[in-house]
């Protein structure tokens, strides 16, 4: 069955670093576009960013736009969100989702910014 394992969040001041991966099976990850998603405290899930299944077509959202960079390992199907000049906002539970199946979330990794 399909399985989605975030992992790499945590504590960060603002202004810092993280990088976040997303471990997939249960599908042929190479065939599938992939994104990240957040979820803060009391608001909706967000679409964070996405890229094709070859990886050649991104999309972010404005804000992170020039501050993440989503990518992904099609051999070791995983996927990855580099985020840097992190802000407070950017304080949520970051989860992957593939196109494989649209219903599936995973349980997500907590990232907290700090100011």
């Amino acid at each position: 069955q399909v399985q989605l394992v975030e992992s790499g969040g945590g504590l960060v001041q603002a202004g810092g670093s993280l990088r976040l991966s997303c471990a997939a099976s249960g599908f042929t990850f190479s065939n599938y576009a992939m994104s990240w998603f957040r979820q803060a405290p009391g608001k909706e899930r967000e679409l964070v960013a996405r890229m094709s299944s070859s990886g050649l077509s991104t999309t972010y959202a404005d804000s992170v736009k020039g501050r993440f960079t989503i990518s992904r390992d099609n051999v070791k199907n995983m996927l990855y969100l580099q985020m840097s000049s992190l802000k407070p906002e950017d304080t949520a539970v970051y989860l992957c989702r593939s196109a494989y199946d649209l219903n599936f979330w995973g349980k997500g990794t907590l990232v907290t910014v700090s100011s």
